[in-house]
């Protein structure tokens, strides 16, 4: 890495990416979330490298954190608005799914 400039214009991505994932959550677009979620793991695999020989002033340290707070903010939000489509689609696919159904319909009589 060549400079710090470079070094948070990583940050400053996956901050963007992360609020791209958030909008495509809310708006139930799924097939772009997981588009979006290749791009984000692509750009951490590449910071992780970047690291390397990286000094951080007191002022930078306290920019990664707060990127680092705000990725994370996204990230939670983007699990709390998939998780229930997550749910529903495991209640589909459960294997116990049909013996659950067949005892709500046997006690149903």
């Amino acid at each position: 890495m060549s400079s710090n400039a470079e070094y948070f214009a990583r940050y400053e991505a996956i901050a963007a990416i992360s609020v791209r994932m958030v909008l495509a959550a809310r708006d139930a677009l799924w097939n772009d979330l997981v588009l979006l979620q290749d791009e984000y793991r692509h750009l951490v695999d590449t910071l992780k490298h970047a690291e390397d020989g990286v000094r951080l002033s007191d002022d930078e340290r306290s920019r990664k954190f707060d990127l680092i707070r705000q990725i994370l903010a996204n990230d939670a939000t983007v699990r709390d608005l998939a998780n229930p489509r997550m749910a529903k689609l495991q209640a589909l696919f459960a294997p116990s799914r049909p013996a659950i159904v067949l005892k709500e319909l046997y006690q149903a009589r």
